[in-house]
């Protein structure tokens, strides 16, 4: 087992008001409530989150963490996306799936062999200008090693 970092950095949000929609928010979602909530006015988001790499039974990586989702073999983080207007509960709308599966072997390798942090880089705008949804695998997302900070 192994702790590493995982940095998700969007760019290129819808802004608050898109579509039907205002007072649009994203966050992470963490368990089934959305955590670290911003604007999507901002020009650029940042979350992160600690995530523990294990070894499954089969041999391969797998993820545990206060925001990793799904099952073994399939896990991913959600963006979650809502109105929220000031003072309100947030309500959801859609949410983007950030596939760990994705994250490659190497990248995995050196972020936990050599403290580094993961990170994905993505634009949170579809090309209908509205919040990005639905599964989102390279090259929509892109996988790094950094360092931690």
């Amino acid at each position: 087992m192994a702790e590493v970092r995982v940095r998700i950095v969007g760019r290129e949000l819808p802004g608050a008001a898109c579509g039907d929609h205002k007072d649009v928010h994203v966050g992470i979602q963490r368990g089934a409530v959305p955590d670290a909530v911003v604007s999507a006015d901002a020009a650029e988001v940042v979350f992160d989150t600690a995530v523990t790499l294990v070894t499954a039974p089969d041999g391969t990586a797998d993820f545990r963490g206060p925001h990793v989702q799904g099952r073994r073999g399939g896990r991913f983080l959600y963006l979650t996306w809502g109105e929220q207007p000031p003072g309100g509960a947030f309500v959801m709308f859609r949410r983007a799936k950030l596939h760990l599966g994705d994250i490659p072997a190497e990248n995995l390798a050196a972020a936990r062999d050599g403290g580094g942090c993961l990170r994905a880089d993505l634009g949170l705008t579809d090309g209908f200008g509205l919040p990005l949804c639905a599964s989102v695998h390279p090259p929509r997302v892109t996988w790094s090693v950094v360092a931690s900070r």
